[in-house]
């Protein structure tokens, strides 16, 4: 509302400006119609007429007074410039910290606000820890972070222009702080020369890990001028104040084995070998100084970038593989299954063993180009080397479990083989179903090796688990086409959620047959029939869970289709899911 009124205030200024100067005109013009009214009124009033002479609204309100080409074309700059500054604020001030130089420099090239609008909200979305709610705890922590530093860390500018306020909002409140805010006597440590000398005001802040940068982070802030200013610093010698004047001597110095001269200059030739120690490790510093000052990086860069660009590479193969499972009314789970074969990922051997490693980086988005989640990690095999002969006959698995609400999106997914620097990429469009209350729904059909009921405390949470079941290795479809495979002398289990069962008016309970059917796609011939009823599962509500387990022993090998057939008593409505497998 500022700025529109802003804004509008350069409109009428400028408009009043251009009406007042068109009456002067006007007026001063001889045998103009106003001289003419004018004379007029002064004959009426003679004669005794006291009538108020007529005038335009038009002309008196210059809102209602049409603008010339020129005069538009001034507005529209005014009120360009104008809205340009919320940009630029936002750009230089509010993100000038955490955006990266890559964003920076797209946001640069950005030719209208409505574009500019989008960037910014993408921009906070792909940051939010939490997408599948209206909040965004990063976007809030940022500017309490802000807040926080403007109100402890302003020094004649204000706090968040500091150093120590670039800091805090970059990565946070430090895990310990040594405050000295009136300097005082300092025992230099021995790498520091030794001996005992006075300080200005210091700050000595340690983060025990800080991301991208490392471990145990010492950073000091010195204030020099004793005015509140204290900046970042990688020189030991700069709280020292007695450095440029008498005394404050380090121990090698009294003893002869360096100069003060030598001390102010780090790279002082003839510096003593405690001093040339630290030299050695001043571009180390740097180095962390460089990154600490930095926005946080993607973890894995070159993979976003797959994504970010659209690149289409085929170098790596996988499958991937989304199942559909209800959480509450507008809210379903979509666990995104990766699969690689162990034959695709190089292994290199270390510490005695084989080992192969794969980055995956994965977007998934809206279909307006909304982030709604991003994810990323690594999947590392460790073998011995006797039995890596046997291990690359097998599948490596990633699960990943991603909350959406239901509508449409696309999943963009790149794998590296980092060992072997081959990418793969992997782009689909879904559907997230919506479980309407009134109509029969199931999840997913899932088949697995096995499965096994998880501790209470870790029901819903971990790799493969949902709801108390963790499945042990769910199996994929390949992407060539052929149906998820099992070993004939292998078990099979099946994982299913039915959803809105409707209750019956009298008994409160729900009624429902269910029907599992195996058949052989070959000659269309049943092997395997078998029905339950809700009756016999106890207390069952609008949802149930069905948990199957069986042989293959005696399946021959060949493809098959499994179809559960789910009939509700009482609303009368049927599904039928199915899905196909092979026995080998």
């Amino acid at each position: 509302m500022k700025l529109r009124f802003l804004a509008w205030s350069v409109v009428l200024l400028l408009a009043f400006s251009l009406s007042a100067a068109s009456a002067l005109a006007q007026n001063s013009a001889p045998g103009s119609s106003d001289d003419k009214s004018s004379k007029t009124a002064d004959q009426s009033g003679a004669s005794g007429n006291t009538a108020a002479p007529q005038t335009s609204d038009q002309s008196a309100d210059p809102l209602k007074r049409p603008l010339t080409e020129k005069q538009k074309k001034t507005s529209s700059k005014a009120l360009k410039q104008e809205l340009s500054s919320t940009y630029k604020k936002w750009l230089n001030e509010d993100v000038r910290y955490i955006i990266t130089p890559e964003e920076s420099a797209a946001f640069k090239q950005l030719s209208n606000d409505e574009e500019r609008d989008q960037f910014i909200e993408q921009f906070w979305l792909r940051r939010d820890p939490t997408p599948d709610t209206p909040e965004n705890e990063f976007k809030e922590e940022h500017y309490r972070r802000i807040a926080y530093a403007n109100e402890h860390f302003a020094a004649g500018i204000p706090g968040w222009k500091t150093d120590r306020g670039r800091i805090y909002i970059i990565w946070g409140p430090a895990d310990q702080i040594e405050s000295h805010p009136t300097g005082g006597t300092y025992d230099r440590p021995q790498q520091e020369g030794g001996g005992t000398t006075a300080t200005y005001p210091y700050e000595d802040w340690r983060y025990r890990y800080l991301e991208g940068v490392g471990q145990n982070v010492e950073l000091e802030f010195v204030d020099p001028c004793s005015c509140g200013d204290y900046h970042l610093t990688t020189d030991v010698n700069e709280k020292d104040a007695l450095l440029h004047t008498p005394g404050g001597a380090t121990m090698q110095e009294q003893m002869g084995m360096g100069s003060r001269t030598d001390r102010m200059d780090p790279f002082a030739a003839n510096a003593s070998p405690v001093q040339g120690l630290e030299n050695s490790k001043e571009f180390d510093k740097l180095e962390m100084m460089a990154k600490v000052q930095a926005p946080p990086q993607v973890k894995f860069k070159d993979l976003e970038e797959v994504v970010s660009h659209k690149i289409n590479v085929s170098l790596m193969p996988f499958e991937v593989r989304t199942d559909y499972v209800k959480v509450t009314g507008d809210t379903v789970l979509v666990p995104v299954t990766l699969q690689v074969k162990n034959k695709d990922i190089t292994f290199v051997s270390k510490d005695g063993i084989q080992r192969g490693t794969v980055n995956i980086f994965g977007r998934v988005t809206g279909i307006t180009g909304r982030v709604a989640q991003t994810f990323e990690d690594t999947v590392q095999v460790d073998v011995p080397t006797e039995l890596l002969e046997k291990t690359v006959e097998h599948s490596s698995l990633y699960w990943k479990a991603v909350p959406l609400r239901p509508g449409r999106y696309r999943i963009d997914i790149v794998v590296k083989d980092v060992n072997g620097d081959r990418v793969g990429t992997w782009s689909h469009g879904i559907v997230v179903p919506e479980f309407n209350e009134d109509k029969l729904a199931s999840s997913s059909l899932i088949l697995a090796d096995t499965m096994e009921k998880v501790p209470s405390k870790n029901v819903g949470s971990g790799s493969f688990v949902l709801g108390e079941t963790k499945l042990t290795y769910p199996h994929l479809d390949g992407a060539d086409g052929k149906p998820a495979s099992f070993k004939h002398e292998q078990r099979m289990s099946l994982w299913m959620q039915v959803y809105n069962l409707q209750p019956d008016e009298k008994t409160k309970k729900s009624s429902a047959n269910i029907e599992y059917e195996i058949v052989n796609m070959a000659n269309n011939q049943s092997v395997l029939h078998s029905s339950e009823s809700t009756a016999a599962m106890g207390n069952v509500g609008d949802q149930v869970t069905l948990e199957k387990s069986l042989s293959l022993n005696a399946f021959q090998p060949g493809v098959y289709k499994l179809t559960v057939k789910v009939d509700d008593n009482v609303s009368k409505q049927q599904i039928a899911p199915s899905v196909r497998f092979a026995v080998e």
